[in-house]
Order: structure tokens, then C-alpha cells, then sequence
């Protein structure tokens, strides 16, 4: 692995500093640490249902290089890559052999991959709207104490963005999300799945408000023979409504979002439609209501939430609905321009019901405390040094359990740096 993948990020470097290299832009972000539990190894629960603060046991890293290789006569060109790796952290050496096997203690090793290339183009129509192709990030939402993505659909397409038009800017985009052959929808091979995005956003509202508006269409494209194998793959309508409001030095956001046929898994999962349930029986729907933020009360708290109800229908045969619903907060103190101490609750719960009337449940809990050392005061500064107790629990049927499934609850010790520039 290692000699394939360092005559890779030379070349990359070696392009995108070619024109001068001191205009390439660099950025990054990376998660590590150490921990352990009373069962051993440190033991993790739904980071999206009860927060991440104490509660992620990976190394995750991002690797951006990017720089604007023309620019003339009101046009630019700007060429953008990243890589990323993912592993456990539970060794030294992590990487994965050429033929796709890990190395490392016990076999776990690291999985490396391309994130993002593609060619921005700003100014090709006489405007400042940009258009791209590629493989890339494209308008992420999410919520960061939770690491919960709710609209994304990343990954290689094409599309302009950033187009004028009124009050707001409208953007449009293809994307490519395709579905696996080991995803379960019933036919051999990947399943191609193409998505067509459109937004409208900061449309302004009242004082300090604006909306954002937005229809993902997910066209299925099977071949003749995955057709044949199950006629009843079908495409889907997502829409999303978003109203930002900045609210005491940060800002509230809330979110709803409606869609249909394989769609209705996104809302049930914690999705962010870039995964299409193309095996959702005839007439699935979901929708999911969303509420987080970060505010700020005086110079000393900070305070971020997050509040998700989300239901999706009829998702596959003999489901009748799944309900999921979370809440997280995350209240920080900060004792100086560099030290905090950090609180977050999470509570979480799944409710699946058959078409029989079955019901059976699922409860997730996590508490966390954490001191923290950071480079600024701000709820956003990094790097930041994070030493951490925590105390996670499952319940119900379907509820997570620890120490091979003789317990429900266990506690965590660690420590975390997390940083991004």
C-alpha cells in the first residue's frame, strides 16, 4: 500500500503546485484518540441518536488539495481533490494490501479513499455561478455534535450552482448513488441510481432569516435483467424545506423533509439521501422534522442541540412503519480562551411496527463529560484536546447491548483530539 499511495499524493501535489506553489490550498480534518471500557475495548452507541462527544473510537482523516489553475477575463478554473483514511486506531501500522485485504494486528487495518476530485468552472455564462464535474462533497447539511448528515447526496456527477435568480440562487445537479449488490434490493449486481438535485436558496425572510428549498429526484436504472428479477423497483421524491435563523451570536435551524417510495428509508435510518430504498413496497412515504443549533449565552456558555422525529412507511414487506426520534444537547463552559468543560446528554428511540400490529422497541442513552483544551474560545475553535468519561446504554428489544450481550450499559475513559483547517 504504501508504495502505491505516496507516488499518488506526489503527483497530486506535483499538479496542483505546478502553476506556483504557494497559491495551492490546503485543508483538512482528522478525529483521533484512545479509550477504553469496563468491558475492554471501548464500546461505541449510535453517534447520531445520542451525540459523538465521547463516543467514536475511530482515526478519521481528510486530506484537501485544491488550487485555481486559471483565472482571466472574469473566468476561473479550480481543480479540487481530497483523500481520506479510516481505521480503528487499534495499532501502529494500519494500511490495506493491493489486493484490497487490511494488515494489521488481527487483521483490522485502514481503508483509504478518494473523496472529492473534480473541476470547478466560475464565470463561464457571465455570472457568478459555478459549474462543476466530478467526484465531490456537494452542500452538505448536517449536525456536528452528532455527526449526522440529513441531506448529502455526495459523489460523482455534475452540476451548476449558485445561479442568480431573484432573490435567492437556485443550483442543479446529477449525482451518481448507486446501490450496492449486497443492499437487498432483491437483484444481482449494483443497482445504478441516479439523483437529480435542485435547490433554491437564501431566500430572504424576515430579520436575519432565510429559507432554502429543495427536490431530489432518485431515477433507478436497472438493466433488462435486474428489471426482470423485480419489476417493483421504482423512483422517489425527496423535499426539503430549511429555515436558518441567527439566534444569539449562533444560529437555529429547522428542518422538514418529505419523501417517497424508497425514500421513506431515509427518514427511518438517519439518512441523508444519498442511499435509495429502491425495495420499499408500493406507496412507501416517511417525512422527518428537525431542530438544532448552536447559541451562545454571555461570554462563558455555549450551547448546541439537536431534536430529530422522523417516520418512514411501508419501507419493505411486513413493515408497517419504523418511528425514530432523538434528542442531544451539548451545554459548554468555557473557563478561558483555551480551556472548557463540556456536557452531552443524548436519548434516543426506534419504534418498528409490522402489518400484523407487532411492535417492538429500542432505547439508546449516552452522558458524557469532558475537559477540553482548545485553541480559541469560540463552540467552533480547533484543534482541540479532549479528555472524556462516559456512560452509554441500550435498551428494549432493540436496543444495543455490550460485553457480548450480557449487558446493557457499560462506561468509557478516553482521550480525543479533533482537529480542521
Amino acid at each position: 500500500m504504501k508504495a502505491k499511495w505516496l507516488p499518488i499524493s506526489a503527483a497530486v501535489i506535483m499538479a496542483l503546485g505546478s502553476a506556483s506553489a504557494s497559491a495551492v490550498d490546503f485543508h483538512g480534518y482528522f478525529r483521533s484518540g484512545v479509550g477504553i471500557s469496563q468491558d475492554g475495548d471501548m464500546q461505541t452507541i449510535a453517534k447520531n441518536k445520542v451525540g459523538r462527544l465521547g463516543n467514536e473510537d475511530d482515526t478519521y482523516s481528510e486530506i484537501q488539495l485544491g488550487q485555481e489553475v486559471y483565472n482571466k477575463g472574469g473566468k476561473s478554473f479550480y481543480v479540487d481533490s481530497m483523500f481520506a483514511m479510516a481505521s480503528n486506531g487499534s495499532n501502529d501500522w494500519e494500511a490495506t494490501n493491493g489486493d484490497g485485504t487490511k494488515v494489521g494486528r488481527d487483521g483490522d487495518g485502514a481503508d483509504f479513499a478518494l473523496r472529492q476530485f473534480n473541476v470547478q468552472a466560475k464565470g463561464l455564462f457571465g455570472g457568478n455561478e459555478v459549474t462543476w464535474a466530478g467526484k465531490r462533497y456537494y452542500q452538505r447539511h448536517d449536525i456536528h455534535i452528532a455527526d449526522f448528515y440529513y441531506w448529502n447526496i455526495s459523489g460523482a456527477g455534475a452540476g451548476v450552482e449558485q445561479i442568480q435568480a431573484g432573490p435567492g440562487q437556485l443550483s442543479f445537479a446529477w449525482v451518481r448513488n448507486d446501490r450496492a449488490a449486497s443492499e437487498g434490493t432483491g437483484v444481482d449486481g449494483a443497482l445504478n441510481v441516479n439523483t437529480l438535485d435542485a435547490r433554491y436558496a437564501g431566500i430572504p425572510l424576515w430579520s436575519e432569516a432565510s429559507l432554502e428549498l429543495g427536490v431530489d429526484y432518485a431515477l433507478v436504472n436497472p438493466t433488462d435483467a435486474q428489471d426482470a428479477q423485480n419489476s417493483n423497483l421504482k423512483n422517489g421524491v425527496m423535499l426539503t424545506a430549511e429555515l436558518t435563523q441567527a439566534l444569539l451570536g449562533g444560529f437555529n435551524k429547522t428542518v422538514l423533509q418529505y419523501g417517497t417510495e424508497g425514500y421513506s428509508k431515509s427518514f427511518a435510518f438517519y439518512g441523508d439521501g444519498s442511499w435509495y430504498g429502491a425495495e420499499a413496497q408500493d406507496g412507501a412515504d416517511g417525512w422527518r422534522i428537525i431542530n438544532h443549533g448552536v447559541v451562545s449565552f454571555g461570554d462563558s456558555w455555549d450551547l448546541s442541540h439537536q431534536l430529530v422525529y422522523g417516520v418512514g412507511n411501508e419501507m419493505w414487506n411486513g413493515n408497517d412503519s419504523w418511528t425514530a426520534m432523538s434528542a442531544v444537547v451539548r451545554p459548554v463552559y468555557k473557563w478561558n480562551d483555551t480551556m472548557k468543560t463540556i456536557f452531552e446528554a443524548g436519548y434516543g428511540k426506534d419504534t418498528n411496527k409490522s402489518v400484523g400490529g407487532a411492535e417492538a422497541d429500542g432505547t439508546y442513552q449516552k452522558y458524557t463529560v469532558a475537559q477540553a483544551f482548545a485553541a480559541g474560545k469560540g463552540f467552533w475553535a480547533r484543534p482541540e484536546l479532549r479528555v472524556f468519561a462516559s456512560y452509554v446504554k441500550g435498551g428494549e428489544a432493540m436496543g444495543p447491548t455490550f460485553n457480548g450481550g450480557q449487558d446493557d450499559n457499560t462506561y468509557n475513559f478516553g482521550v480525543q483530539a479533533e482537529a480542521w483547517w
